[in-house]
């Protein structure tokens, strides 16, 4: 396995870091590409690198895909302006998502693979659904993985009335640029207009444990491919199987995508990480 650091520009300049595991000795025909979740980084998410390395090892590239969001700030150069800049879960806009995403994909695509899957963890996922149901090209994303998609909804069940009331109040005075006097969820500084995408728009808000929320988006995939949770995974009001056995029943294709369960492991997989890689790789061959 090599691993190489990937420095890939958006449409608004803004570098996304990456990392690719690639296959050593062979030119790899596919690539699974994997959306971070908010501080979903190699230091908070180590089951990375073993899907990078079961991968890589097998014949199978792996991109590891950084979006605005896997640090709270993040120091790079904005290539349009030629200016210094801060990114990060402080400042992240989610109508960034499509461009963010296509930078990976631009990468792929001129890196000639035959076959690219999108996948998503956490956000990450949310970001793909998001992505996937607006973009139908099966030339250039042959499948998709949601592992653990975000219930926005229980994500945010510790923010107070008063913390909203606030976050209202600073983007309609012009402050939206403005910090917070509070981490929002308890562990997320960030600007108002950041807080206002997470709590009052819907573009991410696209997974649900109730089955008559709004499913708009999944509805509107016309992909297949595979979803994916541990069976301890909290963020799903204690039933993780019901979460991602709901999330595809609202799916054009439901009957021919995969859902598959870790077991005895929650959000991040942690002690089950080998396992997971392991049914990555069965995923992807089952791809090719």
């Amino acid at each position: 396995m090599s691993a190489y650091k990937l420095n890939l520009p958006t449409k608004r300049g803004s570098v996304l870091n990456g990392v690719l595991f690639k296959s050593e000795n062979v030119k790899a025909k596919s690539a699974l590409i994997a959306i971070t979740g908010i501080h979903g980084n190699f230091y908070s998410n180590p089951f990375y690198y073993n899907i990078g390395d079961k991968l890589s090892s097998n014949a199978i590239d792996f991109i590891y895909a950084q979006t605005n969001d896997a640090f709270n700030r993040i120091e790079t150069l904005n290539v349009r302006t030629g200016k210094q800049e801060v990114i990060g879960s402080y400042n992240e806009y989610f109508s960034y998502t499509d461009e963010d995403i296509d930078a990976y994909l631009d990468f792929a695509e001129k890196s000639g693979y035959a076959n690219i899957i999108l996948a998503g963890h956490s956000l990450g996922a949310n970001k793909v659904i998001y992505y996937l149901s607006r973009h139908h090209d099966i030339k250039r994303v042959s499948h998709f993985l949601l592992m653990s998609p975000a219930n926005l909804e229980w994500l945010m069940n510790d923010v107070t009335q008063k913390e909203k009331d606030t976050v209202r109040s600073f983007v309609e005075n012009g402050k939206g640029k403005d910090m917070l006097p509070f981490a929002l969820m308890g562990w997320v500084p960030c600007i108002a207009d950041t807080a206002y995408n997470w709590l009052f728009t819907d573009t991410l808000n696209n997974v649900h444990v109730e089955s008559d929320k709004d499913f708009s988006q999944v509805s509107a995939i016309t992909h297949t491919g595979a979803l994916l949770i541990g069976t301890y995974d909290t963020f799903t009001y204690g039933n993780p199987s019901g979460f991602l056995s709901n999330i595809n029943s609202h799916m054009k294709n439901a009957n021919e995508n995969q859902l598959i369960f870790i077991e005895g492991t929650g959000h991040t997989y942690q002690r089950k990480e080998r396992e997971l890689s392991d049914k990555l790789l069965e995923f992807m061959k089952g791809c090719e």
